[in-house]
């Protein structure tokens, strides 16, 4: 079996998605994403509040990570085979109710597998991706994935803050309290607002999960944008993982909210999402793939520059931030503008591979990360995140006549 070719005819024509819509699924995927990072800031007071002990806190994070994996692999898929619509509505109910357990843990082990279900439902922001392509012309699909995709990034990046700044003003409860509600109501719009989407599909489950490996195997622009993205994203978490460190430490002796404001510095990357669908509705995926590298390297690169802690070295280090950003957002959008290409009809399916590929390698660059901080300072981590863009950028190279 190979990949078939592109059609949407699982869906009504639309000779247009209106810029409300694309609002909306951009929006929906900000306030969803966000889910993901709540627990990021808030794991040292989880903590404390509910007797975790020492070794036990990282699980905070991890187990929501571990549950989004999952639903990468075994939940998205199911956007080929189930009415989308009801398939992100029942993810969002999975959601709202696990961030409310969460918010009500009064142990270690009730809030454990709290996280792991928030991590599940979340992955409705996976279904979304894909729903919004099915929903724009070919013309165009470009610009409104990457118009969706600034959402997730500015979810993603707003959320550490705001996480913050709520458990200053209130609790770590209120954090989980108010995104629940915000769950509930997105929930209730979008069952309003979304039209309905049926695939054509029809496999049994057991079917559709053989039916990703033989993707996976039988698919070289699945396996190499997975790559390429594997290797940027690498790098992004690394950097996010241990700038904190950094800027809390003594060379810069940031407060939290210092932190807080460098972090929302890296939500200007955002802009990056829109502007490389129009460069892929263009045909520059190429060129495009090649400047997300070089800037990813380049971000790296200038955090050498000036002395540390100076008020250089602080500037430098925001705009590597912005730099790494913007290269890593170019590089999905353009990613997944190439694979949706290739069969509307498993678009939920090639989503869900490509997206667990590099949440595989975010998940090395932040272990990475960690041990090189803890080990070498920013000079060796620094010169670790940068070999991860590297190598993409090298292996890029070995694909001369391909198609991006």
């Amino acid at each position: 079996m190979t990949v078939i070719a592109a059609t949407d005819r699982e869906v009504t024509p639309h000779p247009a998605i209106s810029p409300w819509m694309i609002f909306l699924l951009a929006a929906a995927c900000g306030l969803i994403a966000a889910n993901i990072y709540y627990g990021q800031p808030l794991a040292g007071p989880i903590s404390a509040a509910l007797g975790f002990s020492p070794a036990a806190t990282g699980l905070i994070v991890t187990l929501t990570q571990i549950g989004y994996g999952l639903g990468l692999l075994l939940i998205v898929p199911l956007g080929d085979l189930i009415e989308n619509r009801r398939l992100v509505l029942m993810l969002l109910g999975l959601a709202t109710a696990a961030l409310i357990a969460a918010a009500a843990a009064g142990s270690p082990a009730m809030f454990l597998a709290a996280s792991l279900f928030i991590g599940i439902g979340s992955v409705a922001v996976q279904v979304i991706v894909p729903y919004a392509a099915h929903m724009a012309p070919d013309a165009s699909r470009g610009r409104v994935v990457g118009s969706v995709m600034s959402g997730l990034l500015c979810g993603i990046m707003l959320a550490r803050p705001l996480a913050s700044s709520l458990a200053q003003m209130f609790s770590w409860h209120a954090v989980y309290i108010v995104s629940a509600v915000a769950m509930l109501l997105l929930a209730l719009l979008l069952r309003v607002a979304l039209p309905k989407r049926v695939p054509t599909t029809r496999l049994h489950y057991g079917e559709l999960l053989a039916s990703m490996a033989h993707l996976a195997r039988h698919t070289p622009i699945l396996q190499r944008r997975a790559l390429y993205q594997a290797g940027l994203f690498a790098a992004f978490s690394l950097f996010w993982t241990t700038t904190p460190l950094l800027l809390a430490g003594p060379d810069f002796g940031l407060s939290q909210n210092g932190i807080a404001l460098f972090a929302l510095a890296g939500a200007a990357g955002a802009i990056a999402s829109p502007i490389a669908g129009r460069w892929a509705d263009r045909g520059w995926m190429r060129p495009a793939t090649i400047l997300s590298m070089v800037l990813a390297i380049v971000a790296f690169l200038i955090t050498q520059i000036a002395a540390p802690g100076s008020t250089l070295a602080l500037v430098l280090l925001t705009l590597a931030g912005m730099l790494l950003d913007f290269g890593v957002q170019t590089n999905l959008v353009i990613g997944q503008r190439a694979i949706y290409a290739l069969s509307a009809e498993q678009r939920s399916r090639l989503n869900g591979l490509y997206m667990a590929t590099f949440f595989v390698g975010g998940a090395i660059g932040s272990a990475i990360g960690g041990w090189a901080y803890a080990h070498g300072g920013w000079t060796i981590t620094a010169w670790i995140g940068l070999a991860f863009p590297l190598a993409a950028l090298l292996f890029f190279a070995t694909e001369r006549t391909a198609k991006p």
